[in-house]
């Protein structure tokens, strides 16, 4: 029986890695295995890593009706679909990605962020957490500066934690120089960053 799962985790944690290396196993053995992104840190179409690795992918406009392209999966015979940025997904899409599991015995595994930088969780992601037969955090997480846990993606605009913007910024964000950063919940709080390196 097919079936949702959810691997969640913060910025950097591994999660498109993740994805990449269970696409690239499942693909050994088989040609059934698809690859979507909600959005990338590259050009169009490209599942990437920090670590350096990358495949072509399928690019899904978040919030676009998924018909057309679970019409090509279908023709295409894919019994496994692994989707990287899944936090970016509507609700509807992810209810759409559950129907495609329950009334095509698709297995889908989405990889994602739960929460944005003012720690809110992503629609996308609290729908995955609702519905999804499965979610896992992932047990490789990144770290603080301090050494604790980093549970924070805390967006950093011209050297200062970001209290306010759009929570849907793919890629660039066009306002002074950004960057993200994981922290531990006691620094983002303060907006304490840590020593300047």
């Amino acid at each position: 029986m097919a079936e949702l799962t959810f691997t969640y985790g913060t910025m950097a944690a591994g999660k498109s890695t993740l994805a990449l290396q269970l696409c690239w196993q499942l693909r050994q053995g088989r040609n059934d295995v698809a690859l979507w992104t909600f959005g990338d840190r590259s050009p169009e179409g490209m599942v990437t890593s920090r670590i350096g690795i990358e495949s072509p992918a399928e690019a899904i406009v978040p919030g676009e009706d998924l018909t057309e392209h679970v019409s090509r999966l279908v023709e295409r015979g894919v019994h496994v679909l692994v989707i990287d940025e899944a936090q970016f997904a509507s609700v509807a899409q992810v209810d759409a990605l559950a129907q495609v599991v329950d009334e095509r015995g698709v297995d889908v595994h989405a990889f994602g962020l739960s929460a944005d930088f003012l720690l809110n969780i992503f629609p996308g992601s609290a729908r995955l957490f609702a519905i999804a037969d499965w979610a896992h955090e992932l047990p490789l997480t990144s770290t603080c500066w301090c050494g604790q846990k980093g549970r924070c993606n805390a967006r950093v605009v011209d050297g200062v934690v970001a209290r306010q913007g759009s929570q849907f910024v793919i890629a660039d964000v066009e306002e002074g120089v950004v960057h993200y950063q994981v922290l531990c919940r006691t620094h983002y709080r303060r907006g304490d960053l840590g020593p300047t390196r």
